[in-house]
């Protein structure tokens, strides 16, 4: 980029490399702006008969276009892309949905020089409209290689980011006690309720056992008819592993036991199975309060029915610290 002081008049398409300002504060035209005739006619009856303004190279790429070209390549799903003044273009999800994001291929194309790239925290929800990344460019302009060096980098193990659709996301909630099935839903239901009404469900299906082998598995199987993208189980007690009632009831009715601890502070003892595509959480101690645990972390993938791993529930504990 090359940046000289030119005649006024003479700076038609021309790339404004400083912003100026009227003599008493306000600005006249921005950094970065490409300047019009109809602007250099406003410079000139501001008394400017000289300016700085910048030149893309040939071996450079303009930031609008840089910045355009990567938002293009590095995500997928239900987003659109808006620019925004001075190199940057904005992703916004166009549907509720969740963000998922590739951290290492994200660290290494902001290792590269002349654009970063910054996102919404992997398995967040994102309601319709709202801003899920954002794409800076260096000013005025890129070089070549490095654009280039990007976007292959993102063709070849993209993209980055997805915005996954939560449509039509539905919880089933077995509310489980030793004693009385109706004391889980009556302690439970209304942090349920609120927590639901976060990502938009109004309204979920539920039933109240008796917690023993058979009557959680009975009831585990009867919500799993409605198909819904989750079912969670509300249990008054703390389950010391799969080997107590709740796993073994998954495991009766045929869940594949995917994991069992997070590495997440409230929600430690997490157990998570699925019964064909099916996921099925048992949290114990999180539906006591609306405070943020690690049910709030996995229902956003999960209604989007995003298949979470073993792994990925391993790496929650980098922030898993939650209160």
């Amino acid at each position: 980029m090359r940046t000289q002081t030119m005649e006024t008049q003479e700076c038609t398409g021309r790339i404004l490399s400083s912003a100026i300002f009227r003599p008493g504060g306000k600005k006249l035209l921005a950094k970065g702006h490409v300047l019009r005739e109809e602007d250099i006619r406003i410079l000139r009856s501001e008394g400017m008969e000289r300016i700085w303004v910048a030149e893309v190279e040939e071996d450079e790429i303009p930031e609008d276009v840089a910045v355009c070209g990567i938002a293009g390549e590095m995500a997928c799903g239900s987003y659109e892309i808006q620019m925004a003044p001075g190199g940057r273009a904005n992703l916004v999800a166009t549907e509720n949905c969740c963000v998922l994001v590739d951290d290492d291929l994200l660290r290494q194309v902001n290792c590269t020089s002349g654009l970063v790239i910054a996102t919404a925290l992997n398995f967040s929800f994102a309601a319709a409209g709202q801003r899920i990344a954002t794409v800076k460019s260096a000013p005025f302009a890129v070089s070549r290689s490095d654009y280039e060096g990007s976007l292959n980098m993102l063709r070849d193990r993209g993209p980055i980011m997805q915005a996954r659709p939560a449509r039509n996301g539905s919880v089933a909630v077995l509310y489980c006690d030793p004693v009385n099935g109706d004391r889980a839903r009556s302690l439970f239901e209304p942090v349920v309720r609120q927590k639901l009404e976060r990502y938009g469900i109004r309204a979920h299906l539920s039933l109240a056992v008796l917690e023993n082998d058979e009557h959680v598995a009975r009831g585990v199987q009867h919500l799993l008819r409605s198909k819904p993208s989750t079912i969670l189980i509300a249990s008054t007690t703390a389950p010391a592993g799969p080997g107590d009632v709740v796993g073994r009831a998954m495991e009766n009715i045929g869940c594949q036991i995917e994991r069992f601890l997070a590495p997440v502070e409230p929600g430690n003892l997490l157990l998570m199975g699925y019964k064909s595509d099916i996921p099925v959480v048992s949290a114990p101690g999180c539906f006591r309060s609306l405070k943020p645990n690690v049910v709030d972390l996995l229902l956003p993938p999960l209604l989007a029915r995003y298949r979470v791993s073993t792994w990925e529930v391993a790496c929650l504990g980098h922030g898993g610290l939650l209160g």
